[in-house]
Formats: structure tokens, sequence, C-alpha cells
């Protein structure tokens, strides 16, 4: 073969492999009006942050199974109907109930003070004298095990600085085991956090059959460390642990559903959505409210717009994420003989800071077109997609095959307040509430839109 004939088939080849790509990308183009109308429209003013302003600060904390959540959800549904939403209700979910009680940990030795304590969700309480024992400090699992001898009839203090949530939440899900197995009569971590005040965090914890179940309960990051310092000179701190917590059986709860129906293939389903209830000591208004806001007023603009999709957008706030997943479960089932007409599902529970963009999973061909479509978001910074993503309350239905996505934020501050009573209004900024309105709204609308439906491989049975 000559070269030109070479050069010749060789730029047939790249233009051909190269024409999909420019089409998606033309295509992605044809959606820059309505995707500008959208971020202008969440970007305009302050109403999201306001919204989830109003949310927190007249129920306060969500537990599940408490009054709070359900009038949160009462509420919710009112304002969904009053914005002109479709299909708006609530989905039946019964949900796990723990209640915390009067608790304490008081420093007896060696001085005597108050520490600042929270009750792991879940845990058993103590006798109602209290456990009264010394403690021991350690620093890894690994620690205990070598010092297990030394942890027989103690209090065990995991004091773990906080190097990534998925590394250092281990020793707050399973810490009462690894004491229990040690002979420990209670467990305390250091909350899990990078930054503290003096604010303990809480979050869930669980027992294994094979070991006593013993109470567990997070101290404040500097407590936790004024202990090491303590045990590091040569004392032997000694705690008083009070703790009330029970379970009480199951309640009612409700998955909270609103859509804006699509126009010509209603019966397929981009879910977008966070969850409603928040810990029994948090306002939530990072973890979750943002999150839920973000994706009601997603569709709510879109409805004010007159922007409706070809395909249907499902608003989903889930109940019970923080202490048992029962409402993404829950979807999951009720749902179940849909999930093959499910295309996406998007979730925002990381807080509502300023939007980076999504982590993504799913096929590669679906990848590519959510590339494409996330240069519309470049424009407030939100344009970054990566591989991975999804979300607590998402997983059941990406488990059946369902392609899920994460709002990606800039997360440098979300575990400073995570579980805590901090986790407050005044810690989102409305600007960025209104960027991360706009990248659901423009990531959902323009998937939805499409012409044709994205193929994402093998349909979830």
């Amino acid at each position: 073969m000559s070269l030109r004939r070479l050069l010749s088939t060789v730029f047939i080849a790249a233009a051909v492999l190269a024409a999909p790509a420019a089409a998606r990308a033309q295509d992605v183009a044809h959606y820059r009006a309505a995707a500008d109308s959208l971020i202008r429209a969440a970007t305009a003013d302050s109403a999201a942050w306001l919204r989830i302003a109003e949310l927190v600060d007249r129920f306060g904390p969500r537990f599940s199974g408490t009054p709070e959540l359900e009038q949160a959800i009462d509420w919710t549904l009112a304002q969904m109907r009053a914005d002109g939403l479709e299909n708006v209700r609530g989905e039946p979910v019964m949900v796990p109930r723990w209640v915390r009680g009067r608790e304490s940990a008081t420093l007896l030795a060696p001085r005597q003070t108050e520490l600042h304590m929270l009750g792991l969700g879940g845990s058993i309480g103590t006798p109602a004298e209290g456990i009264e024992a010394p403690v021991l400090v350690v620093g890894s699992f690994d620690e205990l095990q070598r010092r297990a001898a030394e942890a027989r009839g103690k209090i065990v203090l995991f004091d773990v600085p906080f190097t990534s949530y998925g590394e250092t939440v281990q020793y707050r899900g399973t810490g009462a085991i690894a004491a229990a197995r040690a002979g420990a009569v209670a467990s305390l971590i250091r909350s899990v956090g990078p930054f503290g005040m003096q604010t303990p965090h809480t979050g869930g914890m669980r027992y294994a059959d094979s070991v006593p179940q013993i109470p567990a309960a997070a101290l404040s990051m500097e407590d936790a460390m004024m202990l090491r310092r303590m045990q590091e000179r040569g004392e032997t701190p000694r705690i008083r642990l009070r703790m009330e917590a029970h379970t009480l059986p199951d309640a009612p709860s409700r998955n909270v559903i609103a859509e804006i129906r699509g126009r010509e293939f209603p019966d397929e389903v981009i879910v977008i959505g966070g969850h409603i209830d928040s810990w029994d000591v948090s306002p939530g208004a990072m973890d979750d409210a943002g999150g839920c806001v973000a994706a009601w007023e997603a569709i709510r603009l879109m409805k004010v717009l007159g922007l409706r999709p070809r395909r249907t957008i499902r608003v989903v706030l889930w109940t019970n994420e923080e202490n048992g997943l029962r409402g993404g479960n829950a979807y999951r089932d009720a749902h179940r003989g849909e999930l093959a007409n499910h295309v996406l599902a998007i979730e925002s529970d990381a807080g509502v800071f300023a939007p980076r963009g999504f982590g993504f999973t799913g096929p590669d061909a679906a990848f590519a077109v959510v590339q494409q479509v996330g240069r519309l978001l470049e424009p407030i910074g939100a344009g970054t997609i990566t591989r991975g993503g999804g979300g607590a309350d998402i997983g059941p239905i990406m488990a059946l095959g369902v392609p899920g996505m994460g709002l990606t934020v800039d997360g440098s501050r979300y575990f400073w307040y995570h579980h805590t009573a901090a986790d407050t209004p005044d810690k989102l900024d409305p600007a960025d509430v209104g960027r991360s309105v706009a990248a659901m709204a423009v990531m959902a609308y323009v998937i939805a839109e499409m012409p044709e439906r994205i193929q994402f491989g093998t349909p979830a049975q």
C-alpha cells in the first residue's frame, strides 16, 4: 500500500471513530439553552437555602420513629403539592426506633469533670446506677489485641485520629464488638471527624451474636485526647458511664415521592433525591435536608420554567437512612417490577457545599454520555464526572442494575459537623446550595430529555 493510500485510510478511520463523540457533543450542545436557564434560575436567589432553613428550624432533628420526622414529612408533602408537583405521595416504610434517653460520662479520677459524650445509635444502656471502671486507651484494633489482658473489666477507649471516614468509622461500627471480645465492660470512641470544639459525633454501631453486648458511646476529640495524655503520664483515668438507651418496636414512616411526569416516556424514570431523616441530636441541615431540597428544587424549577422532559423525573426523599436504610430497601421492594425502566438514580448525601461534579457507576457507554452532559455544568465548576459514585439510599437499586450517581462537592468541612448538633443551616452558603440545585437539575433534565434512552447495559431484573 502506498504512503498516500495508507494516510488516507488512517484519516478516514479516525473520522469514523470520532463521529460518535462529535455527535454526542453536538447533541449535548443542543441542551445548552435549557441548562443555562436552569442554572440561572437555581442561582438567582436563596430560595433553596431558605427552604432548607425552614425545614430544619421548624422540625429540628428528624430521627426515625419520632413525631418530628413524621411532621416534617407531612409538611414536605403539603409544600410539594402547593408547588404543583405531580404524584405527590408517601410510601409506607416500617423503621427502627432507638431511644437515647438520659446519658452522661463522668471522669472521676485523676480529677472529676463531666465529659462531652453521645451514645452511639443502637447501643444498649447501662444499669441504672451506671458502669464505673478504669479506662484503657488504645489507638487501634491491633493495639487492643496486644493489650487484651489489660482490657478485662475496663472501659476501652479507641482514641483513633481521623484519616478518612471509611477507615476511621470502623471503630464506631465495630468497636464495641472488639472491646467486648477483650472482656471490656463498655466501649468509647474518639468522635469520627477531623475537627472538634468539644462537639461529640454520634452514629450507628452494631453488635455480634458471638460476644456480649456492652454500652457504646463517643467522646469529643478533645476529651479523648485528654484521657490518652493522662494514661501516658502513668495515671489511670476512671469513668462512670450512665446511659438509658433502649430499642422500641418498629414504627411506621414514609418515603416522600414527587414527580414531573415525562411527556413521551412517562414509565421511564430518573430518580433523584436524598434522605429526610437525621440523627436524634442533629438538625441535619447538610445531612441531609440539603440533598432533599436540592432534588426537590430541581424539579420545581423545571415546572416553573416549563421544561417537561421526555422521561419522568422522580424525587425520592428516603426515610431511615441514618440508622437502618429501611427507606432505600423499601423503595427497591415497592418498585422492583419497574427497575428495568429506571434509567438512572442520582443521590445527594455529601452536603450541598460547592459542587464539583458527579461520581458515576455504570457501563462505559453511559459514562461517556454523562461526561458530555457534565460539560454543560462547567460554568458553575461542576463539570467533573469521575468513575465510582452513588449513595446509600440508591445502593439497593444499584445492586439490581440501576446505574447510580452521587453529587460531588467540596467536602473539606463536611465531617466537621457530621452527626452533631452543629449541623445547622448557617454552615451552608446559599450560593453553593443554588449551584448544587443547578447541578442536580441539569444532569437529571438532560438525561430525561434525550430522544433515545441511553443504553446502560443489562436491565435490572
